[in-house]
């Protein structure tokens, strides 16, 4: 069963494991995508992100994960929305499998969605204040 979240609270990396956890998976992948003090589009030293989605962008996720996930995968992958300092996670995802070829493609496959497809924009704000917008098309 899938499971995925747009959310703005902390991510828990054991309630994504516990969400794929089956007796037949001898392989997860995790990916934890965490915000860095640096980007070079930042005109300084990042302190956070602020993270804006579209209104459709859970379902949009939902269908990501849903398109991904069969009988031999299991999926759990949530974003964060709004403020979200150095050093916190922003993504989180995990992909179980009975084999970890199959663990590890999926999961690659599912990052690269999310980065493509997800309607969600950061706002990198650096130490003296000023800031950029990113994911603006």
């Amino acid at each position: 069963m899938a499971f995925s979240e747009i959310t703005d609270r902390e991510l828990d990396l054991g309630r994504h494991l516990a969400a794929v956890r089956d007796p037949a998976f001898g392989a997860v992948v995790t990916f934890i995508g965490q915000i860095r003090d640096h980007d070079p589009e930042a005109p300084g030293e990042v302190e956070r992100l602020e993270y804006s989605s579209h209104p459709e962008a859970g379902s949009i996720l939902a269908r990501i994960v849903d398109d991904l996930e069969r009988e031999d995968v299991r999926i759990a992958a949530s974003h964060r929305i709004g403020a979200v300092g150095v050093g916190e996670p922003a993504l989180v995802a995990c992909v179980a499998s009975a084999h970890r070829s199959l663990a590890f493609e999926v999961s690659r496959e599912l990052i690269e969605r999310i980065k493509a497809e997800l309607p969600i924009w950061k706002r990198q704000v650096v130490s003296d204040g000023r800031h950029n917008w990113q994911g603006l098309k």
